[in-house]
């Protein structure tokens, strides 16, 4: 698995975007996309905002997808194995790298046909927890025609980056511009954040 996570870092200080496409296994992948589409049939998605606590604000003209928390409390598999290859990652960025990460949280997101986000950073104004944004894509069979890149502004120009299945893309929270572009179908991922405590 380090070999996995020195993928994500040395393209990470290539220009300050870290891909991977083998981190998690084709099962996991799969059973972490299974439990996203339980939720939304089963109608336990929320409309997600921007901003946070009493500042949460709801517009579709600005992000469009439904979400819902992961949770290691409700023991699920697929979760708790998900969280054991987040728990490894942190344990590897804070021997490597000093980055003093000591908590995490994630979200399930699906972003309905014609849907986007628009550009923004992962860093709240009031509140500089969150240090390094993480998604994983669990989309199979995603094509180019499908839409709903990931989008974002580096020092040598647009780079963009798309959802296909079990890649993983990982970022300063707080340094990099970003967006969703429309997707031309349902597109599915887990986000979520690496943290510390706020200073």
């Amino acid at each position: 698995m380090q070999e996995l996570y020195n993928t994500l870092i040395d393209s990470y200080l290539e220009d300050n975007i870290g891909i991977a496409s083998s981190v998690v296994s084709e099962s996991l992948a799969t059973g972490l996309k299974e439990n996203l589409l339980l939720l939304f049939d089963l109608h336990k998605l929320e409309q997600a905002g921007t901003g946070n606590d009493q500042r949460n604000h709801v517009d579709k003209t600005v992000r469009g997808d439904e979400i819902s928390w992961l949770d290691r409390h409700k023991g699920n598999i697929h979760e708790n194995r998900f969280f054991e290859l987040v728990d490894g990652f942190i344990l590897f960025l804070n021997t490597t790298c000093y980055t003093g990460i000591n908590d995490f949280e994630f979200h399930y997101a699906r972003y309905e046909k014609g849907s986007f986000y628009s550009k923004h950073k992962d860093q709240f104004q009031n509140n500089n927890s969150r240090q390094f944004s993480m998604i994983l894509y669990l989309n199979p069979d995603w094509d180019e025609k499908d839409g709903g890149e990931l989008s974002i502004q580096t020092s040598q120009g647009i780079r963009r980056i798309s959802p296909s299945h079990g890649k993983i893309v990982f970022f300063k929270s707080a340094e990099m511009v970003h967006e969703v572009l429309p997707t031309n179908k349902a597109r599915l991922s887990i986000t979520g954040w690496l943290k510390t405590n706020p200073y």
